[in-house]
């Protein structure tokens, strides 16, 4: 028996270049004989995707499919938890920036893609919860963390990642400007004005692999990440140990890893949340363990 998908698709992500994705993918698997039932949800505006996700009727189905960049992927873990819809979850990559998949090393090629569905293995992954938000990858605030949602979605389908570097250069004579935050987790205090702040399930944020340096995905527990004040002129040698992993070790950084984290400042502070605008702080972070099964490339079976 074939397999019987829900498939969510972002048709604007990647250039517009999902949909011949997605078109690919099914003629593999219908080629292969392995394909039952192919459900197509297509999203045309915010919180489709989360609500396509949690009106799953996982009796239906065998996996659940997200195909576009991590605001779409972010939607449809958000209905998966708020639905509690208990499916596997599949995740083909073809937005500007795509750190979730990256890297979990996810196939990014259709034929590939498809074999993955066909012959699938699973890892139990971790979900964050901000307040009563969700993510796979990412929570941040502060200087350039609104990039991605302050982007228009026609300018990304254009130019793709550059539109997230042109709009985060006009950022930078703002790096003196700081945020007053409160940072409570592991029974410990930080009160600091900070730049930026990020809290991760994972490694990779922005396209930096390494950012995250002790993330993963599967210990329930989330990263925090935030740089304090700092003159102009440090700014480069802090760069520069982010490229060796030594920045975690600076005196100019907090890092530390919780399960809880209480976020709070006297001043308004929007969150980005995978890509897309949040709520405000005061915020309550906390990680779910093992929320989410996540499908996986498998061992095929030798021709």
């Amino acid at each position: 028996m074939g397999l019987r998908l829900r498939i969510i698709i972002n048709p604007s992500s990647g250039r517009e270049k999902s949909l011949t994705d997605l078109d690919n993918v099914l003629m593999y698997l219908s080629g292969a004989g392995n394909l039952t039932r192919s459900d197509i949800c297509y999203t045309s505006g915010r919180f489709d995707a989360m609500n396509f996700a949690k009106e799953t009727r996982a009796e239906d189905y065998d996996a659940i499919v997200a195909l576009g960049g991590d605001g779409t992927v972010n939607e449809v873990v958000t209905g998966m938890m708020r639905g509690k819809i208990d499916l596997p979850l599949a995740i083909f990559t073809s937005g500007t920036v795509n750190d979730f998949a990256t890297i979990n090393n996810l196939p990014q090629a259709p034929s590939d893609f498809a074999r993955m569905l066909a012959n699938p293995a699973y890892v139990n992954v971790d979900c964050g919860k901000v307040n009563e938000d969700y993510f796979l990858n990412v929570v941040a605030g502060g200087l350039m963390t609104d990039v991605a949602y302050r982007v228009r979605s026609d300018v990304k389908t254009v130019i793709g990642p550059a539109a997230y570097w042109l709009s985060a250069i006009k950022d930078l004579p703002s790096i003196n400007r700081t945020l007053p935050i409160k940072i409570t987790a592991n029974g410990k205090t930080y009160e600091e004005d900070i730049i930026m702040f990020m809290i991760s399930n994972t490694k990779s944020v922005g396209g930096f692999k390494g950012l995250m340096a002790k993330a993963d995905l599967t210990d329930g527990l989330l990263d925090v990440l935030a740089i304090k004040k700092m003159d102009p002129i440090d700014v480069v040698p802090l760069l520069g140990s982010l490229v060796i992993g030594e920045h975690i070790n600076s005196d100019k950084v907090i890092y530390l890893q919780s399960d809880d984290i209480l976020l709070e400042s006297d001043e308004l502070v929007t969150l980005d949340i995978d890509g897309e605008e949040g709520p405000v702080l005061p915020a309550r972070i906390s990680c779910i363990n093992n929320a989410i099964k996540l499908i996986v490339p498998g061992k095929e079976e030798p021709l």
